[in-house]
């Protein structure tokens, strides 16, 4: 890590690291987002991966192609067996149109001696039935989508051959399954996923109890708790259909 002074400010250089997102949904947010994010860094690169290129999208933004994610279920499969595909530098840094970088400022080396780095997890309720342990039984704390991965585990799953399955309560988690489900086969083939200890300075999601010492966070995921004052990308259609929706709506309906 670097950092270069241009217009009075420092500039995060992270060179190893691509600026990445994968949406067919909220594809305009979507954007705003990758663009929020590098503000004050200067990436390796930075792509939109999704199933057309949008229209004016930012030099600053490469686009690549994947099939249309017709459901969450995709979105999942491809975050596990797919996205190693368009990167072509060390790490990933994920984002969601609702989960991105706020604060650059909080930026730590630290955080590329891990190969998968989120949100802490909250601890479930004890006596409740979980799906956040690993084989062993042992709970696991770190997962989450808006992460930092590195090349090395996102080429695994494929490589390794693991079959791709559904978490206990019946669902295709892709955090899950790597954080939890596999951790011991990342964990045996040499790689490290953060405790608890570091994760709480990446990313915040849950208002978990280890985060309340911690000012700001680097990057965050869910408008919730703290998070409610991150920014909202709205796109601008849609907000105008939807005022046009709500004017317009009460003269489709009438009384016989």
């Amino acid at each position: 890590m670097s950092k270069d002074k241009g217009r009075g400010r420092s500039k995060l250089k992270l060179p190893q690291v691509t600026l990445a997102a994968m949406t067919s949904v909220k594809v305009y947010e979507t954007i705003k987002a990758l663009e929020y994010s590098m503000q004050g860094i200067a990436f390796g690169e930075v792509v939109l991966i999704t199933h057309r290129k949008p229209l004016g999208l930012p030099d600053t933004i490469t686009y690549k192609h994947t099939s249309r994610l017709n459901d969450i279920d995709c979105f999942n499969y491809k975050m596990v067996y797919e996205l190693g595909n368009y990167i072509n530098t060390d790490y990933v840094l994920l984002i969601h149109y609702d989960g991105f970088v706020v604060h650059p400022e909080k930026w730590q080396d630290k955080f590329l001696e891990y190969d998968y780095i989120g949100a802490p997890w909250p601890a479930p309720k004890p006596g409740t039935q979980h799906c956040y342990h690993d084989i062993y039984g042992n709970l696991c704390r770190v997962g989450n989508s808006v992460s930092l991965r590195s090349k090395k585990l996102l080429e695994f799953p494929g490589k390794a051959g693991l079959e791709w399955e559904k978490d206990e309560d019946g669902f295709y988690n892709e955090d899950v399954f790597l954080c939890c489900m596999n951790k011991h086969r990342i964990e045996e083939a040499g790689m490290k996923i953060a405790p608890v200890e570091v994760a709480k300075y990446f990313s915040h999601e849950h208002p978990v109890p280890e985060v309340r010492d911690v000012d700001a966070p680097f990057v965050f995921h869910k408008w919730w708790g703290r998070n409610k004052q991150y920014p909202r990308f709205v796109n601008p259609w849609m907000r105008r259909w939807l005022k046009f929706k709500g004017m317009v709506r009460p003269l489709l309906f009438w009384r016989h």
